[in-house]
């Protein structure tokens, strides 16, 4: 340090950058540019599969034992036997045909049997709606009796509708006892019965009020039925259901009739549509039809009497290969919150529409996803999870798409996945359901690293816990590394924004978990190099994220054996190159798999060292230093750049300890030997990297000799023209620790030292208070043994006269033109570091120069 009385001639030299007692934050990080320094990288490139799968082609799973991908889907694949919503308590069967009772009051009543008309005589007996339904009916339709089973038609009407037959029978018991004793019950007597039924309640208009009116309106529309392009339209109004049922005296009419009337009048028309059309576009419209009626008439759902028998005519059409008319199936079964097997065949179908990714436009344009989600936010996660597993497959595919995904976060899916991962959490490893909820879980982290790449689902992640749910799911799923690799690609994405690596920062547990995975999976490169990296941003910014993880048991231990083992991985296919008579890789842009590894790991390691006792224990490391050394002997610059960038810095930053038990102080002259190699090379960057090494082992005297020795000090002198702050910073720098020694002062005079050095003040000073405060440290070492300015400074005296004298000058040194901020910043650092040594350097030539100049300030 230079001496405080200005009295003393013999002053120290300039060992290093002067230290106020008092600095800002801002002013430690600048002035240990080139002391420490954290290191970025790029992001590990993970490529998009080729095929929508449910296990991508990396999948540690073996085939034999995941859920397929590939399956064939059929109107079978429903069970059709079994569509009727299941009771909840399963009867077992009779082993007689049961007699059906009857309400007829005379036991002696005869059974008559329903009859088809014979003519078209008798059909104008009928009502206009009567006719018009038993036309539909007689012609054959979905519902004849070929399609279903007598016996079904039977229980249909015990079971599905108990409130229709009741009002019946209080209107007509003697005739409703002829209709229920007549056992091969088919579709066409159903539709007699409707009719009829119509017929009598509309003779009952006086009693009943306003039902009577509205039957009466009904008849009218399924007379319009028969007339080509009329539009059926069901009366709405916010009232209208209960004004039409409303109590049993006041209407007579309840639910169950007013279903049963919306049925034939709006239903049956388009499930006929759909048994006949052969057309797909129409049928895909005929679908679209169907879905609003039954919306309309409040059918969707569980409570639909008829539901059966609409997701039977549902169900064949699968058969029908065609993704559009899938879609819109897709669509009408989840909304009838089907469950079982019909929940599991609706949820693969749904599957293997988004499997296809020319599938996307049309999805957009319906409401898929909306069911999909409903699915995964209602359904039973033990109960149903292999359904729940195509769910999340085909949500996962929806995810690739910018425009589905958008739709997503919109309607609040980050927070829905969240919330079934936590289920998913409290299921534990000795729950028979723990493995398939594994398959499950893939699928959900995949689509949240698909999620992670959207702002605003960034910022839901964050806000609603994702980083505890996410570790408790690692911890969980040690042994599977398909979740583990899907979670840390999410902390990959995540951990390269401040919100999130804080948050991240902030689990302490994180850093045992990866530790432990390291560990466990130390050969999987896709796994080790993602989490090497999410350590690398941890570091980079935050000193307690430093200590806590170097704390940890066994850290360095685990870095220094994933060092080793990509290390050798990386000689044997170098090896291999030159075995072959290949000096390079097939390209040498791009950095191996185990190059890219050993670039992440060596990031980390000068990230660590910031922490000045991280960075003193890694210091006095002598295996990682030895690492660090070999790759900058068996690698060179133009084999992987970054990757012995990396190395130097790493060096660089652990030269920065001074102290006995460092292994950089041990190896310093392999180090600059090894350096030398870098520093004549092409690559300005690598050039750059050796020069700041440089500067901090030049503090050694053996390293002086060194540089001396292999006239390195000409090579510094040379880079003062490169016109580049940093790399004149850093040349300055080693030229400062060369000129301590008296003996080599005169150094400065070959090669025009004193000009390069005087042009670089001129150039960067009033830009860069730092550099500028170097190079006078360095002109004062220099001129420790001054007599005369003129043969200390040659003929640059004069120029270096005029220089101090006007950056000495407050209003003429400052840019008044930069913000308060920076210009706050520049001031403060000018008084502090450049305007104590300028003076001194200043005073010291004025005392020399026997004649002083004419001085004439200039603007910079």
């Amino acid at each position: 340090q230079p001496s405080k009385d200005k009295n003393t001639e013999k002053a120290e030299p300039f060992y290093r950058l002067s230290v106020p007692k008092k600095k800002t934050s801002s002013e430690i990080i600048n002035e240990a540019r080139n002391v420490l320094r954290t290191l970025r990288t790029r992001r590990p490139f993970t490529p998009t599969e080729d095929q929508r799968k449910l296990f991508g082609s990396g999948s540690s799973r073996p085939p034999q034992s995941r859920p397929p991908s590939v399956f064939s889907l059929h109107a079978s694949s429903f069970d059709l036997a079994e569509s009727r919503p299941v009771s909840g308590v399963r009867l077992s069967p009779l082993d007689h045909k049961p007699v059906l009772v009857t309400f007829a009051k005379d036991e002696d009543s005869s059974i008559s049997l329903p009859k088809c008309p014979a003519d078209d005589a008798e059909v104008r007996k009928l009502s206009s709606a009567r006719a018009h339904f038993f036309r539909r009916t007689f012609q054959g339709s979905f519902l004849s009796a070929k399609m279903v089973p007598p016996d079904q038609n039977e229980e249909k009407l015990d079971s599905e509708e108990p409130a229709m037959m009741n009002n019946l029978c209080r209107s007509n018991n003697n005739c409703l006892a002829e209709q229920r004793s007549y056992a091969p019950f088919n579709d066409e007597s159903r539709q007699l019965i409707c009719n009829e039924r119509i017929s009598r309640l509309e003779k009952e208009d006086s009693l009943k009020g306003t039902a009577g009116k509205f039957l009466f309106q009904l008849r009218g529309e399924s007379d319009q039925m028969k007339k080509p392009g009329t539009s059926l339209s069901w009366p709405r109004s916010p009232g209208w259901k209960r004004r039409v049922t409303g109590s049993e005296d006041e209407t007579g009419i309840n639910e169950s009739e007013e279903e049963e009337i919306f049925w034939h009048i709006k239903i049956l028309p388009i499930l006929h549509e759909l048994e006949k059309e052969d057309n797909i576009e129409n049928l895909c419209l005929a679908c679209t039809k169907l879905y609003q009626a039954l919306n309309e008439g409040n059918m969707l759902g569980k409570r639909f009497k008829r539901r059966s028998v609409l997701l039977k005519i549902l169900y064949k059409l699968v058969d029908i290969d065609s993704d559009p008319l899938c879609l819109k199936l897709a669509k009408i079964i989840l909304a009838m919150k089907v469950d079982g097997k019909h929940l599991l065949g609706v949820c693969k179908l749904a599957f293997k529409i988004c499997k296809n990714e020319k599938n996307d436009y049309i999805i957009q344009n319906d409401r898929l996803l909306d069911c999909l989600l409903e699915v995964l936010r209602t359904e039973d996660l033990k109960k149903n999870d292999e359904a729940l597993l195509y769910c999340m497959g085909a949500i996962k595919f929806m995810s690739g798409n910018a425009v589905l995904l958008n739709e997503m976060v919109n309607k609040g899916a980050v927070e829905m996945l969240l919330q079934l991962m936590k289920q998913i959490n409290k299921v534990k490893e000795n729950d028979t359901h723990f493995s398939n909820l594994g398959h499950l879980l893939v699928q959900l982290t995949a689509t949240l690293r698909n999620l992670a790449d959207s702002p605003p689902a960034r910022c839901q992640l964050v806000c609603n816990g994702a980083v505890s749910e996410l570790c408790v799911a690692l911890e969980q799923r040690m042994n599977d590394k398909d979740v583990c690799t899907y979670i840390v690609r999410i902390f990959s994405k995540l951990s390269s924004y401040s919100d999130f690596c804080a948050a991240l920062a902030d689990c302490s547990r994180c850093y045992v978990l990866f530790l432990a995975l390291l560990n466990k999976h130390q050969k999987q490169q896709d796994l080790v190099i993602r989490i090497i990296f999410v350590l690398g941003n941890l570091t980079e910014k935050n000193n307690q994220a430093r200590e806590q993880f170097f704390k940890e048991r066994g850290s360095v231990n685990t870095l220094i054996s994933l060092f080793q083992t990509y290390h050798e991985l990386d000689l044997n296919a170098q090896k291999w190159y030159h075995g072959r008579g290949r000096e390079e890789k097939n390209n040498p842009k791009h950095p191996s798999e185990a190059e890219d590894v050993l670039i992440k790991l060596i990031r980390v390691l000068a990230n660590l060292s910031i922490h000045p006792s991280v960075g003193a224990a890694l210091a006095a490391a002598h295996r990682i230093v030895e690492l660090l050394v070999t790759v900058l002997e068996y690698k060179s610059v133009d084999d992987c750049e970054e990757l012995v960038i990396n190395a130097a810095t790493t060096i660089n930053n652990l030269s920065y300890y001074k102290m006995k038990s460092s292994a950089v102080q041990d190896k310093k002259l392999h180090i600059a030997e090894m350096l030398l190699k870098l520093l004549m090379s092409n690559n300005m960057d690598g050039v750059v990297e050796a020069v700041r090494v440089f500067g901090n082992l030049s503090q050694y005297h053996e390293i002086c000799d060194f540089i001396m020795q292999k006239k390195i000090y000409k090579f510094m002198i040379a880079l003062l023209d490169a016109k580049n702050q940093d790399v004149c910073f850093s040349a300055c720098g080693v030229l400062l620790n060369l000129t301590v020694d008296k003996n080599k002062g005169a150094l400065l005079m070959e090669e025009g030292g004193i000009g390069k050095l005087v042009d670089c003040l001129q150039d960067f000073g009033p830009a860069d208070w730092q550099l500028a405060c170097l190079i006078c440290k360095t002109l004062w070492n220099y001129s420790e043994n001054i007599t005369s300015a003129a043969s200390c400074f040659g003929e640059d005296t004069n120029t270096l006269l005029v220089l101090l004298t006007s950056l000495l000058d407050e209003e003429v040194a400052l840019d008044y033109s930069l913000d308060t901020d920076l210009r706050d910043y520049h001031k403060l650092y000018w008084e502090r570091e450049f305007k104590p040594v300028a003076e001194k350097l200043l005073d010291r030539i004025q005392s020399h120069h026997s004649c002083l100049p004419a001085v004439t300030i200039t603007p910079f």
